[in-house]
């Protein structure tokens, strides 16, 4: 099997090889250039890797890897309407570049681009496949809906905020893996447990994207504290709610919204307030155990332990681990 260079290497060259149409320029313009954009096409990655688990002919799955990553694309720019951001991956948004009206519709036809990719998934599998994508997107949608609710929810709690990004960030990913065994031919008890391994490293990934955005390297390309300046209710921010009292609750409500700091100073005050109340510490630990149990569920799969070799290292490499 390829290594997972290799694999990210014909991810590219397939995305790249999508014809559009020229015309209307406004309606695929914006979808060349979004799935331009790079990313670490994560979610094909795991298809194929879990298609390669049971099969040593990933080409089949190949149109299926495209459809998740055209879909998950599509989210994007619905995503960034609804956020009103201006910037994705380090370039002008979809929406900040062309305007709302162009954002909808161009995501409406990479759903349906999406769509058209998974008519190229073998016929036995199909149905399957299909309803699994389906179940998929909807959860996805969820997810989203949640997260919209949370921002006018004065109180969430830690077990609310899990299943929201189970449904929001985890979905996806266990979607696609399922998708990949699927074709790969993996037997039904399989298929569930990558589901359940895929949920499992969605949690962790997610958990330690909300660690990164307070406490991680602006060389990783991302600014430090924009979910703190923005009031975000994130598993640390929750976490601390729930373990403060109520003159702290009530600096963690407010500090974003102070007139009198400035950026710097409300990033400060409110991860002086993590840091007392060990909340890097709870979260780290939530992360090392949803990972952990990740990579227990690949040891129980039905297969020899140098076929999941390839997914190992690539949820390792995900979590930027070496070991």
């Amino acid at each position: 099997m390829q290594t997972n260079e290799q694999l990210l290497s014909i991810i590219e060259n397939y995305l790249a090889q999508a014809e559009f149409p020229a015309e209307p320029e406004l309606l695929y313009a914006p979808i060349g250039y979004s799935l331009a954009g790079g990313g670490k096409r994560l979610r094909p990655m795991l298809l194929l890797l879990a298609c390669g688990i049971f099969s040593d002919d990933l080409q089949p799955a190949m149109p299926a890897a495209a459809a998740v990553e055209v879909f998950h694309n599509f989210t994007l720019l619905h995503d960034d309407i609804m956020d009103n951001a201006s910037m994705r991956r380090g370039k002008p948004s979809v929406y900040a570049r062309w305007g709302q009206n162009v954002a909808i519709l161009s995501g409406d036809a990479m759903l349906i681009q999406a769509y058209r990719l998974l008519e190229l998934v073998p016929k036995e599998r199909m149905q399957q496949v299909l309803a699994t994508f389906n179940t998929m997107a909807l959860e996805v949608c969820e997810g989203q809906q949640y997260d919209m609710d949370f921002e006018c929810k004065t109180k969430v709690s830690v077990v609310e905020y899990m299943h929201m990004i189970e449904l929001k960030t985890s979905a996806l990913l266990a979607g696609s893996v399922t998708i990949g065994a699927l074709l790969g031919g993996a037997p039904e008890s399989d298929c569930r447990k990558l589901r359940r391994f895929a949920t499992e490293l969605g949690l962790a990934f997610q958990l330690q994207d909300d660690l990164l955005d307070s406490y991680g390297d602006e060389r990783l390309g991302k600014a430090i504290g924009g979910d703190i300046l923005e009031g975000k209710k994130t598993y640390l921010m929750i976490t601390a709610m729930s373990h403060a009292d109520e003159p702290t609750r009530e600096i963690l409500r407010t500090t974003y919204r102070n007139p009198t700091l400035d950026d710097e100073a409300k990033i400060a005050a409110v991860k002086a307030v993590y840091d007392r109340l060990d909340v890097p510490r709870l979260t780290e630990q939530q992360i090392e155990v949803r990972f952990e149990r990740a990579l227990s569920i690949l040891d129980s799969l039905t297969v020899p332990a140098e076929r999941t070799v390839r997914m190992r290292e690539f949820a390792r490499s995900l979590m930027g681990r070496k070991n």
